[in-house]
């Protein structure tokens, strides 16, 4: 094969040393392609929709398959999909991309495709170059800062349709709202590129083919992408992502373009100092800076101007004057002595106090209101309209009975199921009694008995009358406005007023009772 023949210097490129780029490091290009598109729509489907359908008790996990051309073409002509046997593939989801164009809404002018000059930049907060030690402090050196350019990459939208097959309108039911469900997310594999997605309408349709329905729905779904390419990563450069360091020391000497001591004073530099091989030592400015005492304040160099010709030195203190009108402090305040002031407005974010001896009063009179944010923590006892309480008490059983001690919800919850439990006194068993019995026989057309005592309301509560019982003729609610009870040797009666019920009592009919039986 025959070589090339070298160009003139004339014709070649310049090349700049300073972009000359040797990729040592761990920076890994970035790319997005149209396949890593086309993969998210189908580890989408297929890790996180998991399209099944329920098939004769069954769960059947639908196949997705990208279309080709001559795929497509043929299920637009017949409707439907093949296997190779000619048999009818149900279900099954089918999609292609159809179409991609420019988001106008984020346009990108790259100027040059091969050297790009938009970049995301941001800096890597720590790395084995960044440490900054006493050595490096010694040695007069400062923190590196490690930073990352990446390439902004071209913001697409590809448009594609889909196309599913089910046998039942009920299986393609569930699928269609499993998809739209996720209809406006970022579809995407974890921890890698995720583009948002929007569905369009869908259309349905339902055919017969070869003695078979089959059920069709066909949607379009547009995902907002973008692509930087692969082929602009050559070693040489450029690439799409690149990491920098900033010096690790700054020096200053008289290696210039031109002369430092051939350059004229200017109206605000007055004075450069070099020599061979050194930093600049002082820089005098034309307009100095001045510190003039203000009032109650004391200057050790009070009106001495400061234009780096020689150091100043100044001390501030107060001057003793008890009398100030305001003061701001930023940082910390430590007093030996006492504080008296007449008011106090703090603004606190934390606070902690300890006082050897005295009392605290807070407000003076009873509308004061006192708001507090935290615990309040009382060793002693606490004193509410004359009223001592000394201590808060969770002791379940109650003995004590003190009346200085308020009981914990939890105290009083436990005792009383305790006592409903265990040792529940006649009136609560009354109350809690509801049994259900049945009638055993009738006594003419308007008397019905039951093999039951009923329960005695204890002293203290009301007698029991047919109110405490519920009567039920057939499964129907019997109106206790014509009924009464008789209790009488060991039996109780059901007696109907059959003029004001409306009915009389037969032989088959059955009559339950609910209510205050003893048992």
């Amino acid at each position: 094969m025959a070589r090339k023949k070298p160009l003139p210097r004339s014709q070649r490129k310049t090349i700049h040393r300073e972009t000359q780029i040797k990729r040592d490091d761990t920076v890994q290009d970035v790319s997005v392609s149209l396949m890593d598109m086309d993969s998210t729509i189908m580890y989408y489907f297929e890790n996180v929709i998991k399209p099944t359908v329920i098939e004769n008790g069954e769960t059947v996990k639908v196949p997705i398959m990208y279309s080709s051309p001559e795929r497509w073409f043929a299920v637009q002509k017949s409707g439907f999909m093949r296997d190779k046997k000619r048999q009818i593939i149900l279900p099954a989801i089918a999609f292609r991309r159809t179409g991609m164009e420019k988001d106008d809404t984020m346009a990108v002018d790259k100027m040059d495709p091969e050297d790009p000059k938009l970049h995301y930049t941001f800096e890597k907060k720590y790395t084995q170059k960044n440490r900054y030690d006493n050595f490096s402090v010694q040695q007069g050196l400062i923190p590196q800062r490690e930073y990352y350019n990446v390439a902004i990459p071209d913001y697409m939208i590809l448009s594609y349709d889909f196309m599913i097959w089910t046998s039942y309108i009920e299986q393609m039911n569930k699928l269609i709202e499993r998809i739209n469900w996720s209809a406006g997310s970022y579809w995407g594999e974890p921890n890698k590129m995720r583009f948002r997605t929007n569905i369009d309408s869908y259309t349905d349709a339902t055919e017969v083919a070869d003695k078979e329905r089959v059920v069709r729905t066909e949607f379009s779904i547009t995902l907002r992408g973008y692509l930087i390419p692969e082929a602009f990563n050559e070693l040489a450069g450029p690439h799409t992502s690149q990491t920098y360091l900033t010096p690790s020391q700054l020096i200053v000497s008289n290696e210039t373009v031109a002369a430092i001591v051939a350059a004229e004073p200017s109206e605000a530099i007055q004075q450069v100092m070099t020599t061979g091989g050194i930093a600049v030592q002082r820089i005098e400015t034309e307009h100095p800076l001045t510190m003039n005492a203000g009032t109650n304040i004391i200057l050790s160099a009070d009106g001495v101007e400061f234009t780096g010709g020689s150091p100043v030195t100044q001390t501030i203190s107060l001057d003793g004057s008890p009398t100030l009108d305001s003061l701001t402090v930023t940082g910390d305040v430590v007093i030996q002595g006492d504080l008296t002031a007449q008011s106090f407005n703090t603004e606190l974010v934390e606070s902690s106090v300890i006082y050897e001896s005295g009392s605290t009063k807070f407000g003076d009179e009873v509308s004061d209101t006192h708001q507090m944010s935290g615990s309040l923590l009382i060793s002693g006892s606490l004193n509410v309209n004359s009223y001592n309480v000394n201590e808060i008490s969770n002791d379940t059983s109650l003995t004590d009975s003190s009346t200085t001690t308020l009981v914990t919800e939890n105290a009083i919850k436990t005792y009383v199921d305790g006592q409903v439990t265990s040792g529940a006194s006649t009136a609560d068993l009354y109350l809690r009694k509801q049994f259900v019995k049945k009638n055993t026989t009738l006594i003419g057309n308007s008397t019905a008995s039951f093999a039951a005592v009923t329960a005695s309301a204890p002293t203290g509560i009301a007698a029991t009358t047919e109110d405490d019982f519920l009567f039920f003729l057939n499964g129907q609610y019997m109106e206790h406005d014509a009924l009464t009870i008789q209790q009488a040797n060991g039996v109780f009666y059901l007696k109907v007023n059959t003029d004001s019920i409306g009915y009389v009592l037969e032989s088959d009919d059955e009559i339950i009772a609910w209510g205050k039986f003893n048992a």
